[in-house]
């Protein structure tokens, strides 16, 4: 009997979510909003980047003017845009090899609530309607997930970070700073959707309209955004 206390407190403390932080560093991609392989392209005039945008090793930026982009863009090969793809790729193994706390494979994010972790599909991963990562109270809380092929969102699809019991944002979560997609081909993000977080792919991404507070960092392919989108990713550190 006096080893029922001790059982009980384990369970109490993996329900609450205290999960050790895997290390992700960005390095220099940490200064981009925006960061392709093989080209970025923009179909508005009124989208709105903060943050750096290029792409490397094929340079092509276009449908950007300098009054759209707080940071600076890239228009030809840069020893900038190669070393932030080089840092990209190390940061995309980093959290790929984070070990899965929850496996997710098959269900959809919307209308789930997750506390920090690491959360893993072995394929696709979907989101319809609200996700919303709980901190507990912690300011430092950590999400990665590992999606082993697409990432994709539906129409006025939302991410929503809150503190805990206080409930609001915070600095950290308005710049996505501690959400972390790891997608091993491509990314979409339905129009209307408000997303948080460094989407992470191995291929492409496209985002068709709506806010992105974080980062799009293709390692192999190209970014398009298909109507106004707001990317809000100055440099975390």
């Amino acid at each position: 009997m006096k080893s029922l206390p001790v059982f009980v407190l384990v369970l109490s403390s993996l329900g609450s979510g205290a999960f050790a932080q895997t290390q992700i560093n960005l390095g220099t991609a940490d200064k981009f909003a925006l960061l392709g392989a093989s080209g970025i392209t923009n179909v508005s005039s009124l989208t709105y980047v903060i943050g750096d945008v290029g792409s490397s090793p094929t340079p092509a930026v276009t449908g950007f003017t300098e009054a759209q982009v707080d940071g600076h863009v890239f228009l030809a090969s840069n020893p900038a845009t190669t070393q932030a793809q080089t840092d990209l790729t190390g940061a995309y193994n980093q959290a790929a090899a984070a070990a899965c706390d929850t496996d997710l494979t098959g269900q959809d994010l919307g209308g789930m609530t997750l506390v920090p972790g690491v959360y893993c599909f072995s394929s696709s991963a979907s989101l319809t309607g609200t996700l919303t990562l709980d901190a507990q109270g912690d300011t430092d809380a950590q999400w990665i997930f590992q999606i082993g092929s697409t990432l994709t969102t539906a129409s006025n699809s939302n991410v929503v970070l809150v503190l805990g019991n206080v409930q609001p944002l915070w600095e950290k979560a308005l710049r996505g700073c501690n959400v972390y997609w790891q997608v091993g081909s491509s990314a979409t993000i339905g129009t209307g959707s408000t997303f948080i977080g460094k989407i992470l792919a191995l291929t492409s991404i496209t985002i068709n309209g709506g806010i992105l507070r974080g980062k799009s960092l293709a390692s192999n392919g190209a970014i398009t955004i298909s109507t106004q989108e707001t990317v809000d990713g100055p440099p975390c550190k």
